[in-house]
């Protein structure tokens, strides 16, 4: 597969205030590209911002975004598009994860999970696509999971969730053909040590049980880049 070099490209990463979207900010301002960086968390964006900055002399745009909110979601992607054209990539990394049995679980966490990990997501996509049809290079990458192959106990919400989000990235990949100008990849993970788990459970248990199989969330990011980004699948 050939690279496209990511210099003065312009990426939009969602959920960028920590875990994995930090880091895949970092990789992107390290190769000398431009990270446009989403979240709720305006000190967190501040910080990664400033470290960018002084690391890389990168200046890498912020937006506090809440992403269950479909009308400033849509505003703020407008925005981006306004204010700093050519807009190159989408990394749709934002997400929750809730585990608990379904009939323990609450309905307002259930749209919780629905809405980020899966509407917004395809908000956001649908948003940028024709944008994106105009330029003569794009990338969206959607973070996933290997829940989106293999459901687990306490975790059929999540993993309906990112079955939608591989099944929206195939269906996509193939509306688009191997002639389109945009790559479209998914990328499943497995579990990754980040607050995510924090929330997903509070009781640390899940945490405890795949301890082994836990994922640096530095090497997903430098995985990212060195085998995914602007690197064509088809």
């Amino acid at each position: 597969m050939k690279r496209t070099s990511l210099v003065n490209k312009k990426i939009i990463i969602t959920g960028a205030s920590s875990g994995i979207g930090e880091k895949v900010a970092w990789y992107v301002a390290k190769e000398r590209g431009i990270p446009i960086i989403l979240a709720r968390s305006r000190d967190k964006l501040e910080h990664l911002k400033a470290d960018i900055l002084y690391s890389f002399h990168i200046d890498s745009p912020i937006y506090i975004v809440d992403l269950l909110n479909k009308q400033e979601t849509k505003k703020v992607i407008n925005e981006i598009i306004e204010n700093h054209d050519p807009v190159h990539g989408l990394i749709n990394n934002a997400g929750i994860g809730m585990f608990a049995e379904l009939s323990a679980m609450n309905d307002g966490d259930i749209e919780s999970m629905i809405q980020l990990n899966v509407t917004s997501l395809i908000g956001i996509t649908k948003q940028l696509l024709p944008y994106f049809q105009k330029q003569s290079l794009a990338h969206i990458v959607n973070i996933a999971s290997q829940a989106g192959k293999i459901a687990t106990p306490k975790a059929c919400v999540y993993a309906a969730t990112k079955h939608a989000v591989l099944g929206f990235t195939n269906g996509l990949r193939l509306e688009l053909t191997a002639s389109s100008n945009i790559y479209v990849t998914a990328v499943n993970l497995g579990p990754v040590k980040t607050n995510f788990l924090h929330t997903a459970d509070p009781t640390g248990r899940y945490e405890k049980n795949v301890a082994r199989y836990m994922l640096d969330p530095d090497d997903v990011a430098k995985k990212l880049y060195n085998n995914y980004l602007f690197q064509k699948e088809r």
